[in-house]
């Protein structure tokens, strides 16, 4: 069974060929498959409006994405945080092709081109809302922003906060609210990067493609 295990290959009978479609990586026993890498690869490239690559650094990133992923999951599988629900990712799909696309084909075409269909792309979608959700749940409820740092921000920011405003003077109250956003904004993503870099710490990762790490 190890060795089988170790072997680290899913046949698919496709068109009558076979083609292997290996285990690259290993997160604590969860598989991250050669095909998971360019499925990822393909609906990140699409979504951010890059042209498509599939050379060894974009699946190097892709590789350290679905590892990221990986992590995010099992904290979200045992805590029990919410999951984006399948109309959260039609809509931002919707809203996306919309903008990007218009009423057009091209939604389509563009999909043909970059080598995905629109259930992986919704899957894509549906994942990254689940991780803004987990984000604000597991970390924003311990963010405390205090008048201290609200000031400290305001002195080191009052002539861009000036321009936002047309010119006109601010106060610090005049701007509290968006300067807590900001701050809050910022110690969310410092909190969720240092606990994801724990993460990867305490996590058995193994690379059965060397050239993935």
């Amino acid at each position: 069974m190890r060795r089988l295990f170790l072997a680290a290959c899913v046949s698919m009978a496709i068109c009558g060929a076979v083609i292997l479609d290996r285990v690259a990586i290993v997160v604590n026993n969860q598989p991250i498959k050669d095909s998971d890498i360019e499925r990822d690869i393909r609906a990140t490239s699409l979504l951010n409006g890059v042209q498509l690559d599939l050379g060894p650094a974009a699946r190097i990133e892709a590789a350290n994405r679905l590892i990221d992923q990986a992590l995010i999951r099992r904290e979200i599988q045992v805590a029990q945080y919410p999951e984006a629900k399948p109309e959260e990712a039609q809509a931002l799909v919707e809203e996306m092709r919309k903008q990007r696309y218009g009423q057009s084909g091209a939604y389509q075409a563009a999909l043909q081109r970059y080598g995905i269909d629109d259930a992986q792309l919704h899957h894509q979608v549906a994942w990254q809302a689940t991780v803004l959700k987990f984000i604000e749940q597991r970390f924003r409820p311990g963010v405390l922003i205090s008048d201290e740092e609200v000031q400290k921000y305001f002195d080191a920011h009052v002539g861009e906060l000036r321009r936002q405003a047309g010119g006109k003077p601010v106060t610090v109250d005049d701007v509290r609210g968006s300067i807590e956003e900001q701050l809050s904004g910022e110690r969310v993503n410092r909190d969720f990067f240092a606990w994801l870099e724990q993460a990867h710490k305490e996590a058995q990762i193994r690379y059965l493609e060397a050239d993935l790490k």
